[in-house]
């Protein structure tokens, strides 16, 4: 936790499908980070996190990327972003480096600053968001990256806690995978399909109207198979909730769609 009297210096990672496909979770976690008394700023130069190239078993792409992460969240006390699959590959970074080379002490720098936004708020900041209300019923799919690797899952819950009016209804197996697994979802899309399949049986089976979680690439992916499916459950992600930033259509939404081609 850190000194109160101190306001903590932030520079967001945004993450490519935030800035491709939902700018308003960029938006809502500056918005939480600010109302949570942060200095914050969104580094220009910042790029992928780089998981498709580790993914895909290309060290060299991924290290220059992380190279140039590094450079860009230079001189921040934390670095904060909306996913903890792209936090995740950050902490990835001094695997990428030999143990003489100088850019692994700075990629454990960087490793040791950077928390995904619930779980930055809930451990690191310690804050209670109020003021912000949520008039429906809700199930949390636990992203598996967040889940397995950063030990994401009563963080998100613990600030739900605090939205006046909503209810969360679990739904069984939130902590299977998805499907999606970035690459996996190409490499293998019959087992991704079977995967996806069984959770929005799941989610369908809480009987909530909105299916929330902490991973725009797992929303995604659960928005487009319900959408498939004729079934009518919103998707959005955690930050959009907490920040009460809601009027936006849901993640696949027809309306949204529209809108982001105009």
């Amino acid at each position: 936790m850190t000194d109160k009297n101190q306001r903590p210096n932030v520079g967001v990672f945004v993450t490519c499908l935030a800035d491709m496909f939902r700018p308003s979770v960029a938006f809502a976690t500056i918005k939480l980070l600010e109302t949570s008394g942060c200095t914050v700023s969104v580094p220009e130069r910042q790029t992928c996190c780089g998981q498709p190239a580790y993914n895909s078993g290309d060290k060299a792409t991924t290290a220059e990327i992380a190279r140039q992460t590094i450079e860009a969240f230079d001189g921040y006390e934390y670095i904060v972003g909306p996913s903890g699959s792209c936090i995740g590959m950050l902490h990835y970074y001094p695997d990428l480096f030999n143990d003489d080379d100088p850019w692994k002490k700075r990629a454990e720098a960087l490793k040791s600053r950077a928390y995904e936004i619930t779980q930055f708020l809930t451990d690191i900041i310690n804050v209670e968001l109020t003021n912000t209300a949520f008039d429906g019923t809700i199930t949390y799919h636990d992203s598996c990256s967040g889940l397995r690797q950063l030990g994401i899952k009563e963080q998100p819950r613990k600030l739900l806690a605090n939205v006046e009016k909503l209810q969360l209804h679990e739904m069984e197996e939130a902590e299977t995978c998805c499907g999606f697994g970035g690459t996996f979802c190409v490499k293998y899309p019959e087992i991704s399909n079977r995967m996806v399949s069984n959770k929005t049986d799941y989610i369908s089976a809480s009987k909530a109207q909105t299916l929330v979680g902490g991973d725009l690439g797992c929303l995604l992916n659960m928005a487009g198979k319900l959408k498939r499916e004729g079934k009518t459950v919103d998707v959005r992600h955690v930050v959009e909730i907490l920040a009460g930033m809601t009027d936006t259509p849901a993640i696949g939404g027809a309306e949204y769609a529209l809108a982001k081609s105009l």
